[in-house]
């Protein structure tokens, strides 16, 4: 700044007379301050961010009375300027006018008159006229500083805004902010802004002292020096960035001294950090952090405003690629969809509902239901639609055929289900609804139900017609065995046609028992009052006769009464003693034991052998699943020695019964099977 040349002065009569003046000064200035803060308040109380309204003026205040007290008779006193450049720069950063700093000089004047008049102490009036240049001093001084610094600041913010204007993306709108910046302060030798991503600072721009290899540099809030400003949310100096241990941007390297950081807020969000360096000075000048304040408070809000429009774009472009994908797949699916308003108007069509419907996609669009659906179709759902939009509830997966009167869609069935559309705020826009033709599902539905109907007739008619023949099988070789003309093969032979026929019917009667199962709606059992454990020793006599070579094993244990089907008590136990048999070692007995275990009593039918795979588990009891190893060795992979229907068979009886039944199986323990029979009917 330049000085002002000292205004010519005439001395008063008494060279001590400015001293005392200064002594006054001294001894009064708290009142001289107060009173200037009362003067003054009603012009700072203005002005957010003013917290100490006397700021500089102490300063001020002292340096106008040590310039009194070594006052040289003759010679004009100087007021240190770099006093009132301070003041100047501090109120045009918290946004006073000139008028209204020049106003602060006059106030301090008439507060000093009015204390020494108060006093009754009269200076001559050369030492008031003294007193005088020196204030107007630093009114002049003030005036000059804050009209220069406001012009620079004007210029870079202008320069700011055409950057804006201009800069087609962030990363080139940061770099011309940076430019301007050097451009705006000689003592700038490096300037970097960081913002922040996520819980992190990003150097996104860096100009100066080949500060460029720092882009794309990360730091944690809190981790160096810009880490340092954003933690603290204020501005922060060094003095000598060169030697400093806490910074970690590799700023060492660049040789700066003076380092001078601002964190870039938007209200109460940090947006990033913005700092300046320099390798000439140690520290910066008030006009040039002031002046870094300015643009850096601009430049946040150019950022900000750059981030919302880089969301907006994306978040458009993204909307766009989403309705585009929309679009595809409402003109491409089968299925019907459309959307109404609350009043039931279409607001959207795609192809396939427009075809159900019988009208172009175009005459849809603004038209009630009534406009555009024939009368007995709307009436239909016109009370679920007002449903959905009453309620919030979706009606879902409604099955009808077309209504009587509809001739062009006579004969078909729908699918549709409706669902309320809201808002993310909850406001509610509409309903949805989703329409598909299941005509040929529900005929193919039919065709296959009557092919099962059928298969399951056919073995219903198989079984019972095949007892008869075997029947007759199953005397004849009786009768065979008995005959004592009979050599050892023939014997052999009637003994496999005996097992044989004897398999059979276990055959035989579970496909019987299936179709009731699946026709006459369960397995009938007719209850009679029993003795488990013998019903259980009888059959496995009967079926160690057709076992001779296997060993069979059977215990009981407590009060086994109850009411049972004896036959199918018996039938359980046959179908489980024959695939322990069938899948349990050769060389290892079959246990089977009856337990009292209160209100019911528990059978079990235990083996060694292969353990059951733990993936057939979950399906062992389902009718015609076969284990992979069910098959005859000289049959290949296609000979079957089971068609699946004796576990099912046994669950059956048991839930007959209100029971259940259990497997467990382990390569240590072998496997178990438990059936739980209740001793009454519940």
């Amino acid at each position: 700044m330049l000085e002002q040349e000292p205004r010519p002065w005439e001395p008063s009569g008494d060279p001590e007379e400015p001293h005392r003046l200064a002594a006054f000064l001294r001894a009064h200035r708290a009142d001289i301050l107060a009173d200037w803060q009362l003067s003054t308040h009603a012009l700072h109380e203005r002005r957010a961010g003013t917290d100490s309204q006397q700021d500089h003026l102490p300063a001020l205040l002292d340096g106008i009375t040590e310039a009194l007290a070594h006052e040289t008779h003759g010679i004009a006193p100087q007021l240190p300027g770099v006093l009132s450049d301070v003041h100047a720069f501090t109120r045009l950063n918290q946004g006073f006018g000139i008028h209204e700093l020049a106003h602060e000089y006059g106030l301090l004047r008439s507060c000093i008159l009015r204390r020494l008049q108060a006093s009754a102490i009269h200076p001559t009036p050369g030492t008031l006229s003294l007193l005088d240049e020196l204030i107007d001093q630093g009114v002049t001084r003030s005036v000059l500083s804050y009209a220069r610094l406001r012009e620079r600041a004007l210029n870079a913010l202008d320069r700011m805004m055409q950057a804006a204007l201009e800069s087609p993306d962030e990363h080139t709108l940061l770099q011309r902010l940076l430019t301007l910046l050097m451009e705006s302060a000689l003592q700038v030798d490096s300037a970097t802004i960081l913002l922040l991503e996520g819980d992190t600072l990003r150097v996104r721009a860096a100009l100066g002292l080949e500060a460029e290899r720092m882009v794309g540099q990360r730091l944690r809030v809190g981790e160096g020096f810009a880490g340092r400003v954003a933690a603290e949310r204020r501005p922060v100096a060094i003095r000598s960035a060169s030697t400093d241990p806490l910074l970690k941007e590799a700023l060492g390297n660049l040789g700066l001294h003076a380092l001078y950081g601002l964190p870039l807020l938007d209200g109460e969000r940090l947006i990033g950090v913005a700092y300046m360096g320099s390798r000439t000075a140690y520290a910066f000048s008030e006009a040039d952090t002031l002046l870094f304040r300015i643009m850096a408070s601009r430049a946040t809000a150019l950022i900000a405003q750059a981030q919302l429009h880089a969301r907006e774009q994306a978040a458009r472009e993204e909307a766009q690629r989403s309705l585009a994908m929309v679009n595809t797949l409402l003109a491409s699916t089968p299925v019907g969809i459309a959307f109404l308003d609350r009043e039931l108007r279409y607001l959207r069509v795609n192809e396939t509902m427009a075809g159900i419907n019988a009208l172009p996609l175009a005459e849809h669009l603004g038209r009630t239901i009534h406009e555009v659906l024939a009368p007995p179709l709307a009436q239909v759902l016109e009370p679920i639609l007002r449903g959905v939009l009453e309620t919030g509830v979706p009606s879902e997966s409604l099955e009808f055929p077309t209504p009587p009167g509809v001739d062009r869609l006579r004969g078909r069935t729908w699918l549709s289900s409706y669902y309320p559309v809201r808002t993310q705020a909850g406001e509610l826009l509409g309903v949805g609804a989703v329409v598909l033709d299941i005509t040929a599902h529900k005929e193919a539905e039919k065709a296959l139900e009557q092919a099962l109907i059928f298969r399951e007739q056919l073995l219903a008619v198989l079984g019972h017609d095949l007892r008869n023949p075997l029947s007759a099988i199953n005397a004849s070789a009786f009768l065979l065995a008995r005959a004592e003309e009979l050599g050892e093969r023939e014997r052999q032979a009637v003994e496999r046609i005996r097992r044989s026929s004897a398999r059979m019917a276990r055959l035989i009667n579970d496909i019987l028992d299936f179709a009731r199962s699946r026709l006459g709606g369960g397995i009938p059992v007719t209850r009679q009052r029993m003795n488990m454990a013998e019903v259980c020793r009888t059959t496995l006599e009967e079926l160690q006769v057709t076992f001779p070579e296997r060993q069979i094993l059977f215990e009981a244990h407590g009060d086994t009464w109850g009411e049972w089907d004896p036959d199918r008590v018996a039938q359980v136990l046959g179908n489980l003693v024959f695939n322990a048999l069938q899948h349990g070692r050769e060389d290892a007995a079959v246990h089977t034991a009856v337990r009292d275990a209160g209100d019911q009593v528990l059978l079990e039918v235990s083996n060694q052998g292969l353990p059951i795979p733990e993936e057939l588990l979950p399906r062992l009891f389902d009718p015609f699943k076969r284990r992979p190893e069910d098959q005859r060795p000289h049959e290949g992979k296609s000979g079957a020695r089971s068609l699946g229907l004796g576990l099912h068979i046994v669950r059956q009886i048991a839930l007959a019964h209100g029971g259940a039944v259990e497997v467990r199986s382990s390569a240590t323990e072998g496997t178990r099977f438990t059936v739980c029979w209740p001793r009454w009917a519940r």
